[in-house]
């Protein structure tokens, strides 16, 4: 009886009450209120502490771009999303000026992903690709909401073992990748995979933006002036 009661208070249409427009539209506007203030929270806790973790990565990239290498980039699900958005940042600047750079999604070849899947196992698809694609000096950035994403822990502990330096951007207490002893791991202290999410866009556009800001100077023109004047853009 009392399942029955909340049923009906969450789909009054089941048992053929029509809701009240007037109450549903204020319950989700103060939805949106509610959400809003979460992601607020969320940056503030991230951004208020680990503005030097985030540099010290940024300048991590930059030593890599300096030096002759890549980027790689790997994440399941939503985070292969962020995965090829951070690479496409990289590969393709849209700010005048700024050169591309190289930098490999590993999630998009579906080819391999399936073919390592299905005759090896899915935690080793990001692996694999370390082995064929990663060299000394090169980076590797990882993303997972939770931290413990098999595939990425395995991956990231072959990168180490190659002498890849390892950037993990994870969500809650860090997981598997806080413990994975890699480079730079950048933990949002949010249970909420979307705040989460939200906060890692904003953490890669920073490092896209601090790498290239860093790398300014190789490029002449101004010295320590030029890569001010980068950070500020």
């Amino acid at each position: 009886m009392v399942e029955d009661i909340r049923l009906q208070a969450l789909y009054p249409f089941l048992s053929g009450q029509r809701p009240d427009a007037a109450a549903m539209e204020a319950a989700l506007c103060a939805s949106v209120r509610e959400k809003a203030a979460c992601h607020a929270q969320a940056f503030e806790a991230f951004f208020s502490t680990e503005g030097r973790a985030v540099v010290a990565a940024a300048r991590t990239i930059a030593a890599t771009y300096r030096n002759g290498g890549k980027l790689l980039a790997m994440g399941n699900g939503g985070s292969s999303c962020d995965a090829a958005h951070v690479a496409v940042e990289f590969l393709h600047p849209v700010t005048a000026g700024r050169p591309a750079l190289p930098a490999v999604n590993l999630t998009n070849d579906i080819a391999m992903l399936t073919a390592v899947g299905n005759d090896v196992g899915f935690d080793h698809v990001f692996l694999r690709q370390i082995i064929a694609h990663g060299r000394p000096g090169d980076s590797l950035i990882g993303f997972s909401t939770s931290g413990n994403s098999a595939n990425l822990l395995l991956a990231f502990r072959k990168a180490r073992e190659m002498g890849l330096k390892t950037i993990g951007l994870c969500g809650g207490s860090g997981g598997g990748m806080a413990a994975a002893g890699l480079d730079h791991c950048l933990v949002v202290p949010t249970d909420s995979i979307h705040r989460v999410q939200e906060c890692h866009v904003a953490i890669y556009h920073m490092l896209w933006d601090l790498a290239h800001a860093l790398l300014a100077d190789d490029r002449g023109g101004g010295a320590e002036r030029s890569a001010l004047e980068e950070a500020r853009r």
